[in-house]
């Protein structure tokens, strides 16, 4: 039994329609000014929008901040801060998916302890207290709403940096799943089979406990029944309710848990190539999860847990999604493997994977994706 130390610092409010009470909620903080990050696609979308109608009616002032871009850079947090010691915000609140919550956290992490955020990358780093936050998801994928990890990437090395701090956990969530209707389903295709992934390496990890083992598989029920439904039906308002908490859920199993060699393997595919993350890391997760089994009995027990042909049950998911079977599919080069694979050993997440890996084995995983 390993020991843990379980804290949830973010109030979860769930539900069809609870967005409507955003502005109550987030004035029990005692905030009167907010900066909202968003992105162009949620502003169309209309959602940022009415949060500010909502925020505005319950006393709070608003100003949007829209420099967010998919895995948001230092880039977009520099222009952020630079937004938020002008006009000074004493609450932030992210509205849109996972890039918009990243985007927050990094934002909150240089305004409110200075320098840059490359002082952040690894865990513990801040130096004093941050702004509250709010968290509004409209996609339901990185569960960012529950961690205290922000994902940024250097905008000149393009590495991407886990920068994680207890204080930089939103203070409140409002999951309303009637928000993410609006999403294309390529979206919800990605951002699913994202959140799947979560599940199923949390499950696993070298630092895995009761509490996120209980997390995971919750997350792996709802997500594994409600996904496929999604992708059936996107109006199917009940099971994206399961999507979206089952997200959550595996976002609250990352905090306590950590992720593996899948993400590990997905990172070099999206910084070289360009491949969105949820296509990357639902492609290797198969081959990740064959692997583990075959080299850990522990694993292969707790895979079964969630199915007894979890590979092929991802598969065939992968496939209903529409997203790409084969590294080949996504202009990746043979040659260009070796080199993917040094990226890969090198990536923070892989050395919580439960069974040790190293260049030779990320090359063999790369290989049979190919």
């Amino acid at each position: 039994m390993p020991p843990f130390d379980f804290n949830c610092p973010t109030r979860i409010v769930f539900g069809p329609g609870r967005v409507a009470e955003l502005g109550a909620l987030t004035a029990g903080l005692g905030v009167r000014r907010a900066m909202l990050v968003s992105d162009p696609g949620i502003i169309q979308a209309g959602h940022t929008g009415r949060c500010v109608e909502l925020l505005g009616a319950a006393g709070i002032e608003a100003l949007v901040f829209d420099g967010v871009q998919e895995n948001p850079t230092t880039d977009n947090v520099e222009r952020g801060v630079e937004v938020a010691k002008e006009y000074q915000p004493d609450v932030i609140v992210a509205v849109g998916g996972g890039s918009s919550m990243d985007c927050s956290k990094g934002i909150n992490f240089v305004h409110s302890c200075g320098g840059r955020m490359q002082d952040y990358w690894g865990v513990g780093k801040a130096t004093g207290p941050m702004l509250p936050m709010v968290a509004v998801p409209t996609t339901s994928g990185t569960g960012s709403e529950a961690q205290s990890f922000a994902l940024i990437s250097d905008a000149t090395t393009h590495t991407k940096m886990a920068c994680g701090d207890k204080r930089a956990a939103f203070r409140l969530a409002v999951l309303d799943p009637e928000l993410t209707l609006t999403q294309p389903q390529r979206v919800t295709a990605l951002t699913g089979v994202d959140a799947l992934s979560h599940t199923v390496e949390t499950l696993v990890t070298k630092k895995r406990n009761q509490v996120s083992m209980a997390f995971s598989r919750e997350a792996w029920r709802l997500l594994s029944q409600g996904l496929p439904c999604v992708l059936e039906d996107p109006a199917d308002r009940t099971a994206r309710g399961w999507v979206q908490q089952g997200a959550c859920l595996a976002g609250l199993a990352i905090e306590n848990s950590m992720l593996g060699a899948a993400h590990a393997l997905a990172n070099p595919l999206t910084a070289v190539y360009g491949v969105v993350h949820g296509e990357a890391v639902g492609l290797m997760l198969s081959h990740v999860v064959r692997h583990n089994a075959a080299s850990d009995e522990g694993c292969r027990i707790a895979y079964g847990e969630l199915d007894d042909d979890l590979p092929g049950r991802l598969a065939s998911i992968t496939f209903q999604a529409g997203l790409a079977g084969r590294l080949g599919e996504l202009g990746v080069e043979r040659s260009r493997l070796p080199q993917l694979a040094a990226d890969a050993a090198r990536q923070w997440t892989g050395t919580f994977n439960p069974v040790e890996m190293g260049e030779d084995d990320y090359l063999r995983l790369y290989e049979a994706a190919f």
